[in-house]
């Protein structure tokens, strides 16, 4: 009779054991069935994240099902050692005798010594986005003196329209190119802002559909606490024709010297097989362009970033985010 309940219970665990294995799976579908519905939308992804436990960081191997990811990574430790000299505008800091044989890219190429801004070259702000809460990008926060290109952070009163958004007590600036460009060199000579506000420099929105990427030049805290010296590079892909998935191969280099304090001269060599990014001509990363071939748009922006950076200090404010020039090459 004891062994014949013993069978009895068995029996019941495995029962119940099936019933939550069914339990789970449908759940899974169900939640499959729901992202694909809602695969566009980031902040829901998120949530969903955050309820996944935590395992071990993942690896840039190729996931099953997925897409190959960059395994061929570099990143520069120490200081820069000896830069290049600079003898000619005509081509890149880092390739002075142009061996890479540069040919330069007037339509992503400008010198900022108008008296205003090329609006054949340039619009003002992002159609696509207004800033990152609390700021709210500003036209008015774009301007051009001294030969150099300004976006400048403020702390000021919005608009009651502007508060129902999110955007509070702060404004900030943003600009991109009227064309989209894929490989090629881009160079610019900056100061980042000398604030906890961002100074950044990056590249996105492609018109091939299924395709949203992003590349970050540089995105620089110039008095974000821990942050000051810090040459924060990243390449995040949002979704592909495969995958509705974000990921990102994010590195920074640490350098001997506060960025705000002067202006340097920043590259990024973008061609088929890698991704390389410079600081006064010397390469500080490398890795491997597994995603990044669709043309985009070159961006310049500053932002409030209160989960990253910090907020900045009111008192440090307005601050300005400077530009003397931007230039571009192209493969002959």
């Amino acid at each position: 009779m004891r062994k014949d309940w013993g069978l009895l219970a068995k029996n019941r665990e495995k029962c119940v054991m099936r019933k939550q294995s069914l339990f789970r799976l449908f759940a899974c579908i169900s939640l499959a069935v729901a992202l694909q519905a809602h695969a566009d939308d980031e902040s829901l992804l998120a949530k969903v994240a955050k309820l996944v436990p935590k395992t071990k960081a993942a690896t840039a191997e190729p996931q099953p099902g997925g897409e190959k990811r960059p395994t061929k990574i570099w990143n520069r430790t120490g200081p820069l050692g000896k830069t290049p000299r600079h003898v000619t505008d005509a081509f890149p800091l880092s390739d002075q005798e142009n061996k890479g044989k540069w040919v330069k890219f007037e339509p992503m190429s400008d010198e900022f010594e108008g008296k205003e801004l090329d609006r054949a070259k340039w619009a003002v702000g992002m159609y696509w986005w207004k800033g990152r809460q609390p700021a709210l990008f500003s036209d008015k926060n774009v301007t051009l003196s001294d030969g150099k290109l300004h976006l400048t952070m403020r702390k000021e009163k919005l608009p009651p329209e502007a508060e129902k958004l999110g955007y509070k007590d702060y404004t900030s600036a943003a600009l991109h190119t009227k064309i989209r460009s894929s490989y090629g060199y881009y160079e610019v000579k900056a100061r980042p802002m000398n604030s906890g506000g961002s100074s950044s420099f990056w590249l996105q929105v492609e018109e091939t559909p299924g395709w949203l990427t992003e590349i970050d030049v540089f995105e620089i805290g110039g008095k974000a606490k821990g942050f000051e010296r810090k040459y924060n590079m990243n390449l995040h892909v949002f979704r592909t024709p495969k995958e509705k998935k974000h990921w990102s191969v994010g590195g920074a280099w640490e350098a001997p010297w506060r960025f705000a304090d002067d202006y340097h001269v920043f590259g990024l060599d973008w061609a088929k097989e890698e991704i390389r990014y410079y600081v006064d001509g010397v390469l500080v990363r490398s890795v491997e362009n597994t995603h990044w071939h669709q043309p985009l748009f070159l961006i310049f922006d500053s932002e409030t970033m209160p989960g990253w950076f910090g907020m900045p200090d009111d008192k440090d404010l307005p601050s300005t985010f400077s530009i003397q020039y931007v230039r571009a090459w192209k493969k002959k």
